[in-house]
């Protein structure tokens, strides 16, 4: 069974980056579709970020000029790069895998992936 823990989040000013980081124990990340979600509280979790087995990313419309998804073999880790945060970032960030093959329209439903990390926090402040 594949185990998913995050890391990374912080307080961070508007304008600012993080890298968030989703090491993968268990399995070869790549053995997985991986996915970086995010729940701001009071709304629905939303696929932000996704990566296929082969390494190809695709990213939600809505933040796609800022986020990059980027991969290290020999750690076993996704990393999830986030540029000029702004405030409607604030979140918990989590990365899910699954085994089943994605398609465009379901890569981003949390529903479709059985493994979750605890998620790590991201507060930007104005």
């Amino acid at each position: 069974q594949v185990h998913l823990v995050e890391s990374g989040g912080g307080s961070v000013q508007a304008g600012g980056s993080l890298r968030l980081s989703c090491a993968v124990f268990g399995y070869p990340y790549n053995d997985y579709w991986m996915g970086w979600f995010r729940q701001a509280p009071g709304k629905e979790r939303e696929g932000v970020a996704f990566i296929e087995r082969d390494g190809i990313p695709s990213y939600a419309n809505s933040v796609k000029d800022r986020f990059s998804v980027s991969t290290d073999n020999a750690k076993n880790t996704l990393y999830l790069q986030i540029n000029s945060l702004s405030p409607e970032d604030t979140a918990m960030y989590y990365c899910a895998a699954d085994f089943r093959r994605k398609s465009a329209a379901s890569k981003f439903v949390p529903d479709e992936y059985g493994y979750w990390g605890q998620g790590t926090q991201v507060t930007v402040s104005s």
